[in-house]
């Protein structure tokens, strides 16, 4: 009898995507992706706007989740053709917590990348970055930037490497892609530079590890129903912690009120999206342009209350009404 085997996933699963949304060149050229690190969850009440829906024009309450998304960073711009890769054009100056993730140990290597940093200071340094610039345009076919998270700004994360991520530039063509992602070299890109309000995004993530179970919570292998077949059995092991992607996922752009528990206080820019997200509290996770076309993106979100209590936590009940009060937009 076959066993079903369980494929446990690593957090850098959560920073690789392996497809993007389909390139149109008459569109202007933008960014799909972004990372953003979980908060918490907390409750919006709103007003639907679905006409055919038993819920139109009425007030209704809904889970939503805070990821806070500190600016990026774009360090270098890779250029596949096909299968292959063309070339790398990395920038002049590189940042502490980015090098840690190219080298083991940081703190011994005090040569990082600066032979390749003088190379900008002669004239010669520099015509061999234009050209490699100029190559891209006249040999490439999709343009990719690689963009590192400023981690230093979420001070509630002991972790001082930065997380990397390749982002597809979609929209104009190869020449104008290389242009706009030269823009970007050394800069900060915020959020909103990426996805606007009320947009459908995808989330990728790890869910949260539960460690080794039994086939009852492992593979739901139970006694009963006795007279029934099983034709694929399963085994005790790691339980969760796999990668996983949610789909259309609504993003709205509202500022969340207080701390969050086992995170902290959110300081940087964040979004609200509809629903759970993968993953437990200051996990990364990756924000995506949607995939597939869904007709709720038709619809538009109107908040009229923001809780000021996580879903985690039990208030007594005169403190969740004063919330709730003062809460009110």
């Amino acid at each position: 009898m076959a066993l079903w085997d369980f494929s446990q996933g690593k957090e850098p699963l959560a920073t690789e995507e392996k497809a993007f949304p389909k390139d149109d060149a008459t569109k202007p050229c933008r960014l799909t992706a972004f990372l953003g690190y979980k908060a918490g969850m907390t409750y919006i009440v709103r007003e639907v706007e679905k006409p055919g829906s038993k819920l139109h024009k009425k007030e209704t309450c809904e889970a939503v989740t805070i990821i806070e998304t500190p600016p990026m960073v774009v360090g270098y711009v890779k250029t596949p053709r096909g299968h292959q890769t063309l070339g790398t054009v990395l920038v002049q100056h590189l940042s502490e917590e980015v090098k840690r993730r190219f080298y083991k140990h940081r703190c011994k290597s005090k040569k990082v990348f600066t032979k390749y940093s003088k190379k900008f200071e002669t004239e010669d340094g520099k015509k061999d970055f234009q050209l490699q610039l100029e190559k891209l345009k006249k040999y490439c076919t999709v343009i990719r930037v690689l963009a590192h998270t400023q981690i230093r700004k979420m001070k509630g994360l002991k972790q001082k490497k930065a997380h990397l991520m390749k982002i597809q530039v979609n929209g104009g063509t190869v020449a104008q892609k290389v242009d706009y992602s030269y823009s970007f070299f050394e800069k900060s890109i915020p959020v909103d530079a990426v996805f606007q309000k009320d947009e459908m995004i995808d989330i990728i993530g790890v869910t949260k590890g539960k460690g080794y179970e039994g086939l009852a919570k492992m593979a739901t292998i139970t006694s009963t129903e006795m007279n029934k077949k099983v034709y694929k059995l399963g085994k005790a092991g790691q339980e969760s912690h796999a990668a996983m992607t949610e789909y259309d996922g609504t993003e709205k752009d509202i500022t969340p009120m207080g701390g969050f528990p086992h995170y902290g206080v959110v300081k940087e820019d964040y979004l609200m999206f509809k629903g759970g997200c993968v993953g437990p509290n200051k996990r990364v996770a990756t924000l995506s342009s949607r995939i597939w076309s869904c007709r709720k993106t038709r619809e538009s979100a109107k908040s009229k209350l923001l809780s000021h209590q996580a879903v985690e936590l039990v208030y007594p009940a005169h403190s969740a009404v004063l919330s709730l009060l003062e809460a009110l937009l």
